[in-house]
């Protein structure tokens, strides 16, 4: 990692968690970039994963649960000269804050979503999330998990999403380049990212990387919409990663005439005197 985006924070993850990757994966990016950390916003939620604001050197807050979308909307929407980037966990971002995706999609809004996914709830010590897969015992489901698990790739692409992929924790230098195109694509970029739990989810976090195989290496168009949505519902044996599914469309900031003309932030502000009078009343 780079000293001058480290922060210096201790990191509490525990030993062997695949945030760990997803840090370094972020950083090299933002390095091979070149980005200003000044002109960069990062905007993390509730969850193991929320921690990692606090180790990069950028901008950054941490929202409440299942609203990183709506907070990288509006920062996005009132400086689009920012680089965004939120971070989820899966019981984040698709349960609580499921309702957000949709519309950041479908409207095509200039950021790159990350989903940290280990399908279990890690900070509340492990609970079932929408990603578990059925059998599946946590502390909220003794017995086995009876909920078939919600399929994110698919999800995104059916709401309209430009810039959809899948990558992996234990797979640093390819998950780099997908953070690399997803920010410099322009419209909603979503990488679900498969993260190892070794503490909640040990089993499947050990079948993960023999599952895995990389999508650029066996001829996959992304831009194949029908050949999409077959990679999006691999899963049992083989688990595609890469860029699934990517399409250019307008962004939401350019179609507003006021946005293309410049940022919401450089417009001039003139209240009007009733407003003043109003305030100073």
């Amino acid at each position: 990692m780079s000293k001058g985006l480290k922060t210096g924070r201790k990191i509490s993850w525990c030993p062997g968690c695949g945030n760990f990757g997803i840090l370094a994966a972020t950083i090299k990016a933002l390095e091979e970039l070149n980005l200003d950390p000044e002109k960069v916003v990062l905007v993390s939620g509730i969850g193991c994963h929320g921690r990692i604001t606090d180790y990069i050197r950028a901008n950054s807050i941490h929202g409440i649960h299942g609203r990183v979308l709506p907070l990288a909307t509006g920062i996005k929407l009132a400086n689009h000269e920012l680089t965004v980037i939120g971070f989820a966990g899966d019981g984040d971002a698709y349960n609580i804050g499921i309702g957000h995706l949709p519309a950041a999609a479908r409207r095509n809004i200039d950021i790159t979503y990350i989903v940290h996914n280990n399908m279990v709830y890690g900070l509340t010590t492990g609970q079932a999330s929408p990603t578990s897969p059925l059998g599946f015992k946590t502390r909220s489901t003794p017995l086995g998990n009876i909920e078939k698990p919600l399929n994110p790739i698919l999800f995104a692409i059916a709401c309209g999403a430009t810039f959809v992929a899948r990558g992996f924790a234990g797979e640093v230098e390819h998950l780099k380049n997908l953070i690399i195109e997803a920010i410099r694509h322009e419209g909603f970029a979503l990488i679900d990212v498969l993260q190892p739990c070794i503490t909640f989810n040990p089993t499947i976090s050990q079948q993960l990387r023999k599952r895995i195989y990389k999508l650029e290496e066996n001829g996959h168009n992304p831009r194949d919409k029908n050949q999409a949505i077959k990679k999006a519902q691999e899963w049992e044996n083989k688990i595609p990663i890469g860029i699934i599914y990517k399409e250019e469309r307008p962004t939401y900031h350019k179609q507003i005439p006021q946005l293309a003309q410049k940022p919401l932030t450089k417009h001039k502000q003139t209240p009007k005197m009733n407003d003043i009078i109003e305030i100073l009343a």
